[in-house]
């Protein structure tokens, strides 16, 4: 339950209010931004939020069960607060947002109205429309482990302990040439083809540092490691950026304990018995289905 103090109450129970929305974006790198609906900018708690946008959002239904609510924030990309690089480079990814009520007339009379974070992001060449999902979100999320042949766990994780940033697994890599998702790149050491398909592709200078790509394939053409990336970037990189590319995995096994020497923190359970061995049917040909090992 919101907590209002008297003063704000009564501004709110008079039929003419003042009354504007804020938001208050932060970004996982810590860059913060503000937005208001209002028809000028605002400054309150060090953060100056800007009516440039023209932000607006839905409204969405609170209620008391446990069930995300989910609702839209749309406004137009300029260069003074949003802008479709950032947008496609993923730097407002799981971005933070805090909804507030403000008095434009006496900014100290707010209400922080809600906390979300951003999901699902689509725009065009003017305008962007954010999905904000509420705190309780997380509860659709997996818990626990799952039962897969496969390997649960995502490289550089709690449960893998691989650090992919290790030099045994990353390598630094200078741009040749670039579309937006092909990148002709020298390393300064050379690896095998497809050892960073899966992975990521991190830029550390250029138009798009910061921004994080993962990468669809990988190989080694006469000298160049060309690598393919299932996203393009918001621009297209140019000759000297410096990207530093890390190790995939394809979650099996063999690849677990080959390339990563890591099989004793593998998540999956690849002796598990497939649907054919389930619903199969004794055979005189058959081996023993006594609930021994299959394996030995």
């Amino acid at each position: 339950m919101l907590s209002i103090s008297h003063k704000l109450q009564s501004k709110l129970d008079q039929i003419t209010t003042t009354f504007c929305h804020c938001w208050k974006l932060t970004r996982r790198d810590g860059h913060v931004i503000g937005f208001t609906d209002h028809d000028g900018d605002l400054t309150f708690g060090g953060v100056t939020y800007r009516a440039s946008a023209g932000l607006k959002a839905s409204e969405v239904e609170n209620n008391a069960s446990l069930a995300a609510a989910v609702r839209e924030a749309a406004g137009a990309l300029t260069g003074e607060s949003l802008n479709e690089t950032d947008l496609r480079n993923g730097l407002y990814d799981n971005a933070s947002v805090e909804t507030w009520l403000v008095d434009w007339a006496e900014p100290d009379d707010r209400l922080l109205l809600d906390f979300a974070t951003i999901g699902e992001v689509s725009h065009d060449e003017f305008t962007f429309t954010a999905e904000l999902r509420s705190a309780a979100h997380v509860f659709d999320q997996q818990r626990g482990r799952a039962i897969q042949r496969d390997c649960s766990a995502h490289i550089g994780d709690s449960q893998c302990k691989i650090d992919p940033g290790a030099p045994a697994y990353s390598r630094r890599a200078i741009i040749v040439s670039a579309q937006t998702d092909v990148l002709t790149t020298t390393l300064d050491l050379d690896v095998e083809s497809g050892f960073f398909t899966g992975g990521a592709a991190r830029f550390e200078t250029g138009v798009n540092v910061g921004a994080v790509f993962a990468i669809r394939s990988h190989r080694q053409d006469d000298g160049n490691t060309v690598i393919a990336l299932w996203t393009p970037t918001g621009v297209c990189a140019q000759p000297g950026d410096r990207v530093m590319l890390t190790a995939g995995c394809d979650k099996r096994p063999e690849t677990c304990q080959g390339k990563f020497g890591n099989i004793v923190n593998f998540r999956g359970f690849p002796h598990m018995p497939g649907n054919d061995r389930v619903i199969a049917t004794p055979g005189s040909q058959d081996i023993s289905m006594d609930g021994g090992s299959l394996f030995r």
